[in-house]
């Protein structure tokens, strides 16, 4: 189900929850919602559409990819420093963030990965991830 995309800051500040196999709903409502905001988003949090569980989806090479309780595994040592927006909040902020990141994560059908990303990937990965915990740029 394409879900309203969630702008009220406190609710967005919560730490997420791991993902159960009994909460896939979440991930079917941030496929839905993903490929309904395509034009204006690249990726997308399950807190931004309500759900506080540590999933999310993201666009690369006009495919959809699902991570669900991601960790980032390793980085690269140089960092680089842009500008970020966000589906959820106006504006724009300066954030830093890794070149390359290693993220181990499970995918929608429960199989464990784990895969290097690098670029605009990884900037939205490490975004997603900030709102797991909270983190509003």
């Amino acid at each position: 189900m394409v879900k309203e995309i969630v702008k009220d800051q406190e609710f967005l500040k919560k730490v997420s929850d791991d993902l159960t196999r009994k909460d896939m709903q979440v991930v079917r409502d941030l496929l839905d919602t993903i490929k309904a905001n395509g034009e204006e988003c690249a990726c997308l949090a399950a807190n931004q559409i309500g759900y506080t569980k540590r999933a999310l989806v993201f666009f690369e090479n006009g495919r959809v990819f699902t991570m669900i309780n991601p960790k980032v595994v390793g980085h690269s040592q140089e960092a680089v420093e842009m500008e970020e927006g966000c589906l959820s909040l106006e504006g724009v902020q300066k954030v830093a963030r890794y070149k390359t990141i290693t993220v181990k994560y499970t995918d929608e059908k429960w199989n464990t990965k784990t895969t290097t990303y690098r670029g605009f990937t990884a900037e939205c990965i490490q975004h997603m991830l900030d709102h797991f915990e909270g983190i509003l740029i």
